[in-house]
């Protein structure tokens, strides 16, 4: 079975994080898939790409996930969810996907 790239688990985290979160009203919830996800494409990153490229690739996804709040106050929540997934999506293809 083939594994999904570890660019599509890092976007869809942070896509599928947002949604669950708004749709149910528990951001718990949403945390839940945010971070599943990024453990999984922490995972393909580290076997990959090595552990500093994991690691630079997991401050990048937490940066993302952070960075996302202060931009939808002034560009809109799925904008910004939307363009911090597209970011992170393309560090990881670059770094670790493109490989493989």
């Amino acid at each position: 079975m083939a594994k999904v790239p570890s660019s599509v688990l890092a976007a869809g985290g942070l896509v599928g994080g947002y949604g669950v979160a708004r749709w149910t009203r528990k951001r718990q919830l949403g945390g839940v898939v945010l971070a599943a996800a990024g453990a999984a494409a922490a995972q393909q990153w580290r076997e990959r790409a090595g552990g500093k490229a994991a690691g630079a690739l997991t401050v990048a996804y937490v940066a993302a996930f952070a960075g996302s709040h202060p931009l939808a106050k002034k560009i809109g929540a799925w904008p910004a969810v939307f363009g911090a997934a597209g970011a992170v999506a393309l560090a990881s293809w670059a770094v670790a996907d493109r490989r493989g």
